[in-house]
């Protein structure tokens, strides 16, 4: 909206313009783009300063590192029941390093990741933040990832497969001086944002401006241009260049900006967590496995076309497998969240019922022969009788653990009686409370016997009766079905109409 001064000078000195002027002022208002009166009205102050004090002997105390991540296709995501992305895969290694366990938090809107870090809502950014001063005031960045540059996304016209070359080039924008008074469509609070502010100063121009909701991702804007509803906005090279293998009407070769850094961030009071994350950094992008996962993100073509194009890739349909209805009905049945009953079975088979164990346990649920014939379940590979019998299994356990009250520590009992058998789980059970632990909690308690239980030491314990087991199994098992579950809760909302039968596992 351009400055109202000389249409009140014009007032003052001739009240015969008054209806012009107030036309004026109308037409003006009017073509105030709304998106930018929205982002003004609603958008609260940022937090410039951290409002905590946590740095990494605190996070060592606690055991957990929290991240905050964003739900996109390359840097967090759900495919096949299986958590993947860029970020989450070396925030796991990340985790490792450290020593400390892994949880995620989303951020919705991504005008928010700074504004959650501030707040002590995590303790480190995992999303490709490009390094700008303006962001350098807020948080402190990290070495960075890798680097790329701006690029403007444009469509290409649609014929454009049948026309020579050099007639597409000319009904594209190849030089950032011919985006003067055309109008590109970015997020306020965005790396592309600055860079279009900065451009047309260097170039002594108007861009016509326009935002978007900060809980947009960078993809769903590119596909607002696949799909004609804009005709320009920015992005990443590497973001825009793995977007095109799926969308070839896309033209992304105008570059706009130079290389740019893209980094994670802490707070500006994390020093010595900042040491740390970045002795990491340099010591992995040392490694081949640190190029192979960005490879398999940004430069793998058939993989990402295969998780866009699939139905279990979350972001597209809310499915973890093809077996999801036949897991709700079974999961109602014996009063299950349904996300946690495919937690298990992406635990046994990960959803291929064909699958074998050394031991001889088949099928999703991986049933044992003799558990299948207490059931009269004769072909394991049929996935509806043995998603069926495995239910029943789950409930039948179930009912052995009825003097625990809290909903979740017995279900991680009935979990670990599944995989290693009950009598293991009552030896280590027994274990605890002989050594005066508590015998009705899980978690940091009955969980260290089932690991104590493959040393002679406490095998041999006079209250065991079962002997040896691998108690490293069921103790992973527990921990890494409950972990999935968590990321399930994330990406899989209970629908209209479906209950969370269990209390939610809260991070």
């Amino acid at each position: 909206m351009r400055p109202t001064q000389p249409i009140v000078f014009q007032l003052l000195k001739n009240h015969t313009h008054l209806v012009c002027a107030l036309l004026i002022l109308l037409v003006a208002c009017k073509n105030e783009s709304p998106s930018q009166k929205v982002e003004t009205a609603t958008r609260p102050t940022q937090i410039k300063e951290p409002q905590v004090e946590i740095d990494l002997p605190q996070l060592k105390e606690k055991g957990v590192l929290t991240a905050i991540a964003i739900y996109n296709t390359t840097s967090y995501f759900l495919y096949k029941g299986e958590p993947m992305g860029f970020e989450y895969e070396l925030l796991k290694r990340l985790a490792q390093s450290l020593n400390l366990e892994l949880r995620i938090k989303i951020a919705e809107d991504i005008d928010e990741l700074f504004d959650m870090l501030n707040r002590g809502e995590g303790d480190i950014v995992a999303y490709g933040l490009s390094i700008t001063e303006p962001r350098q005031e807020i948080v402190t960045f990290t070495e960075n990832h890798y680097v790329t540059h701006q690029v403007l996304v444009q469509r290409k016209p649609v014929n454009w497969s049948q026309l020579p070359l050099h007639r597409i080039q000319k009904r594209l924008i190849s030089d950032p001086l011919e985006l003067l008074n055309e109008t590109v469509y970015v997020r306020k609070n965005s790396s592309y944002y600055e860079r279009l502010e900065n451009l047309q100063q260097e170039m002594g121009g108007q861009i016509v401006v326009e935002t978007v909701s900060g809980n947009k991702t960078t993809e769903e804007i590119i596909k607002m241009v696949v799909d004609g509803e804009i005709d320009y906005t920015i992005s990443d090279y590497n973001i825009a260049a793995i977007n095109k293998t799926y969308y070839p009407i896309l033209d992304i070769e105008t570059p706009i900006s130079f290389s740019q850094r893209i980094a994670w961030a802490v707070r500006k009071n994390s020093p010595l967590l900042l040491q740390e994350v970045n002795k990491w950094i340099v010591k992995v992008k040392k490694q081949d496995a640190y190029y192979t996962i960005y490879n398999k993100y940004f430069k793998n073509k058939k993989s990402y076309k295969r998780r866009i194009k699939s139905d279990f890739f979350s972001k597209n349909t809310g499915k973890i497998s093809q077996y999801d209805e036949l897991i709700k009905m079974n999961a109602t049945a014996i009063n299950w969240d349904w996300r946690l009953l495919s937690s298990l079975i992406y635990q046994e088979s990960k959803f291929e019922p064909a699958t074998t164990s050394w031991a001889g346990a088949g099928g999703l649920m991986q049933l044992m022969p003799s558990t299948a014939n207490d059931y009269g379940l004769v072909d394991l590979e049929n996935s509806e009788a043995n998603l069926k019998v495995g239910s029943k299994y789950l409930h039948k356990l179930w009912g052995n653990w009825t003097d625990i009250t809290d909903s979740t520590q017995r279900l991680k009992f009935v979990m670990a009686s599944y995989n290693c058998g009950l009598g293991h789980v009552k030896d280590a059970q027994r274990l605890a409370k002989s050594m005066e632990e508590d015998p009705l909690q899980w978690d940091n308690n009955v969980e260290d016997y089932i690991l104590k239980l493959s040393s002679p030491e406490f095998f041999n314990h006079p209250v065991v009766r079962y002997g040896f087991v691998r108690g490293r199994e069921p103790y992973l098992y527990v921990k890494e079905i409950f972990l999935r579950y968590q990321h399930y809760q994330k990406f899989i909302p209970i629908q209209a109409g479906e209950k969370n039968l269990i209390a939610p596992v809260h991070p």
